[in-house]
């Protein structure tokens, strides 16, 4: 009884993991069921960009728990309900990423951005972020590990 008392309550997100060296991973992410920045469940943006060196990943196949470096990550992508309504209140900025393993990435960042900070530059090089959130389309959305992007590329194509 007293282990349960102590567990913090947590629900799982399914996504696919591309980790150096192995490649693609199917597993899930924990989330709390309240996040300490904002109101609602904490977003896996939020697991990735923590400072600890290890996340937990529970493996689909084979079935276990693992514990990845943050620093082996390359990207993380996932499905998400498309949002209603809050695209007014941020800065939308289309781009195209190259990671260093020659994929590119096209899609749109959408962040709720001060206007003085507002350029795809400055989101690249915010200092607390290791990983940067890019919309593939309205609901399939890949987290990128800043530190295996080759360079990005600024388009004036709208998704």
């Amino acid at each position: 009884m007293k282990a349960r008392i102590l567990k913090v309550p947590k629900t799982e997100k399914e996504v696919s993991l591309w980790v150096n060296p192995d490649g693609l991973v199917k597993g899930s992410l924990f989330l709390l069921e309240q996040s300490h920045e904002h109101a609602g469940e904490e977003e896996p943006i939020e697991v990735l960009n923590q400072d600890s060196p290890f996340l937990v990943v529970r493996l689909h196949n084979p079935e276990q728990l693992r514990f990845y470096n943050r620093t082996t990550l390359i990207r993380v992508q996932y499905e998400q309900e498309e949002e209603n309504g809050t695209l007014g209140e941020q800065t939308i900025i289309p781009c195209a990423i190259h990671l260093m393993d020659g994929s590119i990435l096209e899609g749109t960042i959408r962040e709720t951005l001060p206007p003085e900070r507002a350029r795809l530059f400055d989101y690249l090089n915010r200092e607390k972020a290791r990983f940067i959130r890019l919309y593939l389309s309205d609901t399939e959305v890949c987290l990128i590990n800043k530190a295996f992007i080759n360079y990005v590329s600024p388009s004036d194509e709208t998704h």
